[in-house]
């Protein structure tokens, strides 16, 4: 179920959702050249994200960060926002949607797009039984989620 009370509320760029339709994850992405290595880009990602997540009528469990050096997974208990309970190195997890991950400059829409392609195969296994990283996502308790859900962009 998409929050309908975020009228005043900037949007993550892209949410993904469970088989329900409830909202698990919320996400912000910094393509190429940008990313989230400089202090105040990352703190004021992580206070729209903390404000869109207080503003939401549903407790949302994980915010993700991307940019093309790494993919930082937070939990959200309704109140505070934990460290990283992962970092991963960007490239090792998106090489598998593109393989020339690394050669070419990788712009915000397309790094919404591969990542989404990973949640989606860690949901569906459509590229792969073994998708990058899916212990590790067990692990922190987001891949029993993301099982049989989507994702949703609003960049």
């Amino acid at each position: 179920m998409l929050a309908n009370n975020l009228q005043n509320v900037e949007l993550p760029d892209f949410i993904a959702l469970d088989k329900e339709g409830q909202i698990i994850l919320a996400a912000e992405v910094k393509g190429f050249p940008f990313t989230f290595q400089d202090n105040k880009t990352k703190e004021y990602a992580i206070l729209r994200l903390i404000d869109y997540l207080q503003t939401a009528k549903t407790l949302i469990p994980f915010v993700m960060l991307i940019d093309v050096e790494n993919i930082l997974i937070f939990k959200w208990d309704g109140k505070d926002l934990s460290q990283p309970v992962i970092s991963l190195n960007t490239a090792n997890v998106l090489r598998e949607y593109e393989p020339e991950f690394s050669n070419t400059p990788i712009y915000n829409l397309y790094l919404i797009g591969l990542t989404e392609a990973w949640l989606r195969d860690l949901a569906y296994h459509w590229k792969s039984e073994f998708p990058p990283f899916k212990k590790e996502m067990a692990i922190i308790g987001l891949l029993q989620l993301l099982e049989n859900g989507t994702t949703h962009i609003y960049s």
